[in-house]
């Protein structure tokens, strides 16, 4: 018996016009797109406790922040907390905003 390779809407992109396909496209990629999860205030002052300790004992840290409707990492040390614009700066001038980091760990 032999099985039917279906490959949904993508086979039909060739018959489609350019803005069709750019509509399925952002279909896509919306679908794909991960919602910022909410900290409560324990784990918010974890990670202000463990910035806190990084940042004045020179230590390198692996940060998970939320970016562009996803999760990213980013490893190095912290060069700058900045509390009046809420953004912490890293030794390679990166800048992450402060409730968009999810965790810190310390390597």
């Amino acid at each position: 018996m032999s099985e039917v390779n279906d490959r949904g809407s993508i086979k039909w992109t060739a018959m489609m016009l350019p803005e069709h396909i750019q509509m399925l496209n952002k279909m896509w990629k919306d679908k794909e797109r991960k919602a910022k999860p909410m900290l409560d205030e324990q784990e918010l002052e974890e990670i202000n406790m463990k910035l806190q300790l990084a940042i004045h004992n020179h230590l390198p840290v692996q940060i998970k922040y939320y970016s562009d409707y996803d999760y990213k990492v980013i490893k190095g040390k912290i060069k700058k907390i900045d509390l009046a614009d809420k953004y912490i700066q890293l030794d390679d001038y990166t800048k992450i905003g402060l409730m968009d980091i999810l965790d810190v760990v310390m390597e």
